[in-house]
């Protein structure tokens, strides 16, 4: 997607009562089961600095609900992150692609609404451009 020399950075967040992780306070590194309690703003913030080209941010509480992304964090990260921003984790109906774009991503990821059929990704593109996004029109089936 946003490819540069600065690389990838991603992280996953939690607000879980279940783990000692708590958005937008920590994060995760990139073992889901370590829990490595850093803060995720000062995370991206520093991942930006340190000249990282994008940021893929999955939010481990939305992932596979298909309830929408979650998009208090997309807009926290977006106001720190001077890179791309790829969310991840939520997406269900079509308007949650439009919500997670109008919040500050600048692109999309989403699997289960695809594994399952809920959706054809031509299917979202056609919606998104329906809706005045920009998208790559190449492929719409």
């Amino acid at each position: 997607m946003f490819l540069s020399d600065g690389g990838s950075g991603e992280t996953e967040l939690s607000t879980e009562n279940a783990n000692p992780c708590a958005w937008p306070r920590e994060g995760y590194g990139s073992c889901p089961n370590i829990t490595t309690l850093v803060d995720a703003i000062e995370w991206v913030e520093k991942a930006c600095a340190l000249g990282v080209g994008e940021i893929l941010l999955n939010s481990m509480d939305a992932d596979g609900t298909r309830a929408g992304y979650d998009i208090g964090m997309i807009k926290a990260v977006r106001q720190v992150a001077n890179v791309p921003l790829i969310a991840s984790g939520g997406a269900g109906a079509l308007s949650d692609f439009a919500a997670a774009l109008d919040a500050g991503a600048d692109a999309l990821l989403a699997a289960s609404v695809f594994h399952f059929g809920i959706h054809r990704i031509g299917d979202v593109k056609r919606y998104l451009s329906q809706q005045g996004y920009s998208v790559r029109t190449s492929a719409l089936t």
